[in-house]
């Protein structure tokens, strides 16, 4: 009977727990707005043709987000994000369409690359010391010159029709593409907490001088997390290709504050030392329902990235506060240490 007791008591302690979790508050805003969307379409929004486009077009957020949280675990930012995916998109389809490239080899070559220019860019920034948003940015300027080079002004839509099913294919109108999306999530939440190296991209972002102390090389874990964000990148860029009916110099080109927002929004401090998998896979939940809404309602696109926006700094803002006060409550140590 006590073992019962206390079962339920530890059960009901980690309810307590999760319920003032910031992924609790986002899991209650998608229902929320879940609901709230379903009342005002007359009961469309929960039915399967809606569902699926839904899920479709949140495949790219998750993906997008995952890539800079990784990014964001280590202490860095990364600014190509938007580029390296509209690239990607671009290399992939060009190679199918122009070249004749089958689509596995085709799609196999896109990811590779987004990898390396990932690794790269991790190489870049350990080899100069530069910040890595300088860095980042840069590799942003350079990639969107050549993802203009690739289409010019044209839109390449001549590619495989294999890929095309495989990204409007939708069992039990639940799209292919949304799958891989949480299978991604998936794999990178168990590689970050249940493998050595993941644990070390944490331990490095978190505190870089102990990790230093205890034998972890900090530069190779910042090389490893941009490796890593450029192959979600990648993932998202070959997601998109399937999805979009064409690929063009515009793919990529509304990525960036996504890619900041739902890891942000999903818990992840922006100084490094923490993931929030199922935070941000929530948060690029709640951006696209503020996308649906805004076409349920008619309004115009700019709203949505106002309030995306504001929501971010709220959340920045709320963090720092956050953190501030803890700060202050903290009793400094006593000099000597206690008698």
């Amino acid at each position: 009977m006590s073992t019962i007791r206390d079962q339920q008591s530890r059960a009901a302690a980690a309810l307590h727990r999760f319920s003032r979790t910031t992924t609790a508050m986002l899991l209650l805003v998608v229902v929320a707005g879940a609901v709230a969307l379903e009342v005002a379409s007359s009961g469309s929004f929960f039915e399967g043709p809606s569902v699926r486009v839904f899920l479709q077009y949140l495949a790219t957020p998750v993906l997008i987000g995952l890539a800079q949280m990784v990014a964001l675990c280590v202490g860095q930012l990364n600014l190509a994000v938007g580029a390296l995916g509209g690239f990607t998109a671009c290399l992939t389809g060009v190679l199918m369409a122009d070249h004749g490239v089958p689509a596995p080899v085709a799609v196999l070559v896109g990811l590779l690359t987004a990898t390396a220019v990932g690794l790269v860019t991790g190489v870049v920034i350990v080899a100069t010391q530069i910040n890595g948003f300088i860095v980042t940015l840069a590799t942003m300027t350079i990639l969107l010159g050549a993802q203009y080079r690739l289409v010019g002004t044209r839109t390449v839509d001549g590619y495989s029709a294999t890929l095309r099913d495989l990204g409007t294919a939708a069992p039990l109108d639940i799209p292919l593409v949304f799958v891989t999306a949480i299978v991604a999530a998936v794999l990178l939440g168990a590689f970050m907490y249940r493998t050595v190296a993941g644990r070390r991209l944490l331990a490095a972002g978190g505190n870089p001088l102990a990790a230093r102390l205890s034998g972890i090389s900090t530069d190779r874990q910042i090389v490893a997390a941009h490796t890593l964000s450029g192959l979600l990148v990648g993932v998202a860029a070959v997601t998109a290709t399937a999805s979009l009916p064409g690929v063009n110099r515009s793919v990529g080109g509304d990525w960036l504050l996504p890619s900041f927002a739902a890891p942000i929004i999903g818990g992840v401090a922006l100084t490094g030392g923490s993931i929030a998998v199922f935070g941000t896979v929530l948060a690029a939940f709640v951006t696209r329902l503020i996308d649906a809404a805004r076409a349920q309602f008619s309004l115009d696109p700019s709203w949505v990235n106002l309030l995306i926006g504001l929501v971010v700094l709220g959340t920045v803002a709320g963090g720092h506060l956050h953190q501030t006060r803890l700060a202050k409550s903290t009793p400094a140590p006593q000099p000597g240490g206690a008698r």
